[in-house]
């Protein structure tokens, strides 16, 4: 077994005391010598929740990937100090800018498209600075930038976006979904994270979490599960442990698995990929980022999900690149995309102060 491997093991032995993490250990070293190399994708894995989520839009317009792409490149080249590289990628991108708008806009509805305009605008005034801060090899100031002007292309990117892109599954008509993004503001002892979750990935998910932000559900509750460096958990009322109660109908609210993979139309329910043979598939929404947010579970019960969800804390010798070894068995439903110094502090004890939706509470559809 490889030195990777081993150093792997070793840190899963700690996990074994932890429950729903414990089944890491036989999945690494069996996924390992069945799979080998050949799942890993060519390329790096994508680490920036901002990234993931920009790409998991669902949009056809390959003007604004290839945008995107140049601009997600930069940081990618700036650590390897490929200055030329980087010049190439703002010259593509410029050019795209410049002679590609009518394309860009094309996918923008009529009625938005002024704001879609004001947005490409932007972003041409932001590539000038950008090329500056490269023409001086200035890295602070280049990954300031470049942040900028892709939270901007994301922003385009959101104007493109039709209708809803798939029907839930009849059975699931009883739960609340997220039809959309929403933005969540978490306040906590040690500051605040802002968490995006994505309701084109896993609705049913998504739309559980934010129902239970809006009642209230998560104020006061501590984190009752802290693996350093891997996993922070939280969810249930202490000493409950019970999920979450629907009012109405005074039963356990039970959410499904529930993952969209690369190329599907809708996501998986009810079965994980391993189960399902699918081991090459990767998830549109992977634990590659730091700060990805995911529905907990009992281990051996697949939709019994309810309240409880997870940080995943990022940790590269456990998320390489198509060997994500939750990738499949958790859902994913969001990443956090501010206060991650924050998330990096926070143990087991600490509380969630307060939860509230910020920003698209419109796009949560609550069941007839």
């Amino acid at each position: 077994m490889s030195g990777l491997s081993l150093r792997v093991l070793n840190v899963l032995k700690g996990w074994l005391k932890t429950g729903f993490l414990a089944l890491l250990l036989v999945t690494l070293s069996v996924g390992l010598c069945a799979a080998g190399v050949s799942r890993l994708p060519q390329g790096n894995a994508i680490t920036d929740g901002k990234a993931l989520l920009r790409y998991s839009l669902p949009i056809d317009n390959q003007q604004v990937r290839d945008l995107q792409e140049s601009l997600e490149d930069i940081s990618q080249q700036l650590r390897r100090k490929r200055w030329g590289a980087i010049n190439g990628d703002l010259k593509k991108a410029a050019r795209i800018v410049g002679d590609r708008q009518s394309d860009l806009l094309a996918s923008v509805p009529d009625d938005q498209k002024p704001q879609a305009e004001a947005l490409i605008s932007q972003i041409s005034e932001s590539l000038d600075s950008l090329k500056a801060a490269a023409e001086a090899k200035s890295k602070p100031e280049l990954l300031d930038q470049s942040s900028n002007v892709l939270n901007l292309v994301g922003e385009l990117e959101e104007y493109m976006v039709g209708e809803f892109p798939f029907e839930v599954p009849a059975q699931y008509s009883n739960l609340p979904q997220l039809k959309g993004r929403a933005t969540v503001k978490m306040t906590t002892e040690k500051g605040d994270l802002i968490l995006v979750l994505d309701g084109y990935s896993a609705p049913v998910t998504a739309g559980n979490f934010v129902d239970l932000v809006q009642r209230g559900f998560y104020n006061g509750l501590p984190f009752t599960r802290a693996e350093e460096s891997y996993v922070l958990q939280t969810g249930d009322p202490p000493g409950k442990e019970q999920g979450f109660i629907d009012p109405k109908t005074n039963e356990y609210r039970a959410i499904p698995l529930e993952i969209l993979v690369q190329g599907d139309e809708a996501p998986t329910y009810g079965i994980t990929l391993e189960q399902a043979g699918r081991y090459r598939d990767l998830p549109v929404l992977p634990f590659s980022a730091y700060g990805a947010v995911a529905m907990a579970r009992p281990e051996s019960e697949v939709n019994g999900g309810s309240s409880q969800f997870f940080f995943f804390l990022f940790e590269p010798e456990l998320t390489p690149a198509g060997l994500n070894l939750l990738d499949g068995r958790y859902s994913i439903f969001g990443f956090v995309t501010e206060g991650k110094d924050v998330l990096g502090k926070l143990k087991q004890g600490d509380k969630i102060e307060s939860a509230t939706v910020i920003k698209g509470a419109e796009n949560l559809v609550q069941p007839s």
